[in-house]
């Protein structure tokens, strides 16, 4: 007995069959609708587009220099490595306050994308190191001290989700261009 689904072939390959963009599995051939998110055919998408990507290269190179210069400069007690932790904790609050009051201050276009992608992406991307998070709590478990490590690697993770809702909270309290009276 025939089914009643139309097979439409493969959506993109040879000798397809039915409405472009058709999925092999509907009973129709209907298509979908253009998605925003979708980029057309010979557009590039905006994270692949050279000035996006030099923004997230910039602010990474100034985050990770920075983030060199304070763990250099901080010490670590009892070899514990503590200003990668205040590093992370950092990075976790002020990502979560830029994020919040870019979205509070419009759609992620312009300059809202530029400072997201420069300062949230590059910058706090580049500052904050969850790679050197793994490898010091390693390092700690390697040397005997699996309670530090194991401690430290938690510790860090709920810390800095904790450091993140607070820079979203803060963030939440600021007013959007042009709003007047206090904030929420």
């Amino acid at each position: 007995m025939p089914s009643s689904t139309t097979r439409t072939g493969s959506p993109t390959g040879p000798g397809r069959q039915g409405t472009p963009g058709a999925w092999p599995w509907t009973s129709s051939r209907a298509t979908l609708p253009e998605s925003p998110a979708r980029p057309t055919e010979g557009r590039v998408p905006p994270h692949l587009r050279p000035a996006a990507l030099g923004l997230v290269f910039l602010g990474g190179s100034a985050g990770t220099l920075a983030r060199f210069g304070l763990a250099e400069a901080l010490p670590a007690p009892a070899g514990l490595p503590l200003p990668v932790l205040l590093i992370n904790l950092t990075g976790a609050f002020a990502l979560g306050l830029l994020l919040e009051v870019l979205a509070r201050r419009g759609p992620d276009t312009g300059g809202r994308r530029a400072a997201r992608l420069l300062l949230g992406t590059g910058f706090l991307g580049g500052f904050t190191t969850y790679s050197a998070l793994a490898v010091d709590s390693a390092v700690l478990v390697g040397a005997g001290r699996a309670v530090e490590g194991i401690a430290y690697l938690v510790l860090s993770v709920l810390l800095g989700l904790a450091a993140t809702a607070a820079g979203i909270a803060v963030g939440s309290r600021t007013r959007p261009p042009g709003a007047r009276g206090a904030a929420p």
